[in-house]
């Protein structure tokens, strides 16, 4: 499925500030770009640094004054859906290295906290099983309600409010998730479903589809297709996958988000 992708960012910074971008949609065997280009500022010096997991790039740039930055792509998707209920937990013993981070606690996702809850509701379910029943019960217990959680809302603070955005569902997720014993890390993407339009987040959660296990993307509002979504990076949680972090002040302007089916 190709994806045509538009995403403007603006903000003022009074004095220069270094900032760390991530943006742009990640090349990966599951999504090709055809094409893809990144308009900033004439003569603004960019670093490129490799993301987290090597999933996608941040680039540095040091900010002054009005900023505007345009991000315009199109990529081929070639991931297919996954059976859910037809994957099994990898055993922790046999995790690669690089996946056990994923089960331990972060910045918003305290999964210890649910270990108990997901142990009662969902004791009786494993592996893949498990994970679209812990998906389907986000969808049915949450309202998806713009505008009334932040940076600071946490997993926790998500479960007890009951609502948030696609942020706050990924964080409730994970954190099920961790507390099932199965990695989950943090995703940013673009979907050309999600409504308003924006940025996106979903998690990715390591099960075994045959092969020794892998990443498999879940979205429990529903709004985002694996084979409609186009992953730009991966993280712990949102701290790590930020489009815009800035090391200093900055008057951030907004940002607009296009995605179309192409």
């Amino acid at each position: 499925m190709p994806l045509a992708i538009t995403a403007t960012l603006s903000f003022v910074a009074p004095h220069p500030v270094d900032c760390l971008l991530q943006c742009e949609v990640a090349g990966t065997p599951q999504q090709r770009i055809v094409n893809g280009v990144t308009t900033l500022p004439a003569a603004m010096p960019v670093q490129r640094v490799a993301a987290q997991d090597g999933v996608g790039e941040r680039f540095w740039i040091t900010a002054e004054g009005e900023v505007s930055i345009l991000y315009e792509a199109t990529v081929e998707i070639a991931r297919r859906p996954a059976e859910l209920s037809s994957l099994g937990q990898v055993a922790k013993t046999a995790l690669p290295g690089d996946t056990t981070q994923y089960l331990f606690d972060s910045r918003y996702c305290a999964a210890e906290t649910f270990q108990s809850l997901v142990e009662d509701e969902f004791h009786s379910l494993h592996g893949g099983a498990r994970v679209e029943a812990m998906r389907d019960w986000i969808a049915q217990h949450f309202t998806y309600a713009p505008g009334t959680s932040g940076s600071h809302t946490t997993a926790r603070d998500s479960f007890v409010e009951r609502r948030g955005v696609c942020r706050d569902y990924a964080h409730v997720m994970i954190a099920f998730a961790r507390a099932s014993g199965i990695p989950a890390r943090y995703a940013s993407c673009y979907a050309p479903e999600v409504t308003p339009q924006d940025f996106h987040a979903v998690a990715e959660v390591f099960l075994d589809d045959g092969t020794g296990g892998d990443w498999v993307l879940v979205d429990p509002t529903g709004m985002a297709e694996p084979h409609e979504t186009a992953v730009i990076g991966v993280g712990r949680d949102a701290a790590d996958v930020s489009f815009l972090t800035s090391f200093g002040l900055v008057d951030f302007g907004g940002h607009a988000v296009s995605v179309e089916r192409y």
